[in-house]
């Protein structure tokens, strides 16, 4: 054997390299797995730095494996929120009922976790960090596919290849868009619009949940912990999904002022702090069902691919599985295979979980005052019932252990 021989012998494989647009929950787990299936991983994001603080998720089932095997199960058993109580409340403000979140929820507990989002991104960041490279303030704006790369340019006007690009970027996926087409293919909408915001707790709220309803109606206050601040929460139904809205703060608030005209209890409280926040988040409650989730050497994961909507309670359990799938799918595959194998493998969980809709929007926010009627008696039935054993959704997948390629 020559020495040039001997030098190309023990010469390192090169690094397969990785693109994750988006550095949320589902981005940041799939750039963790990667990394030790030897990927070089780079991840970009539009926002300047992770975002904080947040709306509480929850984790359960599958995903509590997941974590687990992440070795940040403990971490996030610290964030712990651990709400106490929710109760329902009539037109009027008297109460319907109250219950454990646990057993409305389909949830085990003890055994599943409820953090705030922005301290879930954190852990994951955290334990990634230090292997992946972070773009911050940056985006994809244009994706040219070959046989053998992908041709990536950047928002700022940047270009970079990668073998592989992996769209983490949420319900609203510029990935997706580039890809396959406009979000109004894949999208289901369910029927209701909602805004999401934090305000002033004048209630003196405390590890709890209040929740007023009316047919079509619901307004939400939840309270984390014994703080001076509360989510606020207002949903409503809406006969088609309002997509002037989405970009127009002026309009979505004249939206949310006429839908709940005349509401009753705390709501007009929440409309005027509604009005001064700045931090208000207002969407459609939309499914993305798609029939493939690639298309040559891009691949989606998390809301981009299979979002579930919040009346499921199970977006971030999704992501997380998700991305535990698709990385370990490609640990010992070329693309092609790997993205077949996720697919394969993850859909049957994924459609289980977005069938729990239909569970969620009866028993939340129902639109006729019988079927309203109807709800708050099973609500008042619940508190009789055992503990909950947690949804079989929830569960439905056993995690197969992957072995990275040699």
């Amino acid at each position: 054997m020559t020495r040039t021989d001997l030098l190309s012998s023990v010469r390192p494989a090169r690094k397969r390299t990785v693109l994750i647009s988006g550095a949320g929950i589902a981005g940041a787990a799939l750039a963790f797995w990667l990394t030790r299936y030897g990927y070089a991983v780079t991840v970009v994001e539009k926002a300047g730095t992770l975002r904080a603080g947040g709306y509480p998720v929850d984790v359960r089932g599958t995903a509590l494996g997941v974590v687990r095997r992440m070795g940040i199960l403990p971490q996030l058993r610290d964030a712990h929120i651990d709400s106490r109580r929710l109760t329902f409340l009539d037109v009027d403000g008297s109460e319907v009922a109250s219950l454990s979140p646990h057993t409305v929820a389909g949830g085990v507990e003890g055994q599943d976790l409820e953090v705030r989002r922005g301290d879930l991104t954190g852990v994951l960041h955290a334990a990634v960090r230090d292997d992946v490279e972070f773009l911050f303030n940056e985006s994809v704006d244009a994706l040219d596919q070959s046989a053998h790369a992908v041709d990536v340019t950047f928002r700022g006007g940047g270009r970079r290849t990668f073998d592989m690009v992996i769209g983490a970027d949420g319900l609203h996926s510029r990935t997706r868009e580039l890809l396959l087409g406009p979000e109004e293919r894949f999208h289901r909408y369910l029927g209701y619009c909602f805004a999401v915001f934090t305000m002033r707790n004048t209630l003196g709220l405390s590890h709890e949940v209040m929740m007023w309803n009316t047919p079509g109606r619901a307004a939400a206050l939840y309270a984390v912990e014994d703080d001076d601040v509360v989510h606020a929460f207002l949903n409503f139904a809406h006969p088609g999904a309002p997509v002037g809205a989405f970009r127009s703060p002026e309009v979505q608030r004249k939206l949310l002022v006429e839908a709940f005209a005349g509401a009753g209890w705390e709501v007009p409280v929440l409309l005027a702090a509604m009005r001064d926040a700045d931090d208000v988040f207002f969407d459609a409650a939309v499914q993305i069902r798609m029939p493939r989730w690639s298309s040559g050497r891009v691949a989606l994961v998390g809301d981009a691919a299979y979002a579930p909507s919040f009346l499921t309670g199970q977006g971030t359990s999704l992501a997380l599985v998700g991305a535990y799938m698709l990385a370990g799918s490609l640990a010992d595959r070329d693309h092609a295979a790997g993205f077949a194998a996720y697919e394969r493998h993850t859909r049957e969980f994924v459609t289980l979980n977005q069938g729990l809709v239909g569970e969620g929007d009866a028993a939340l926010f129902p639109t006729t005052a019988p079927a309203l009627e109807q709800r708050n008696e099973r609500l008042r039935n619940l508190g009789a019932m055992p503990a909950s054993k947690g949804r079989p959704a929830h569960s439905a997948l056993t995690l197969p252990e992957f072995t990275p390629m040699p």
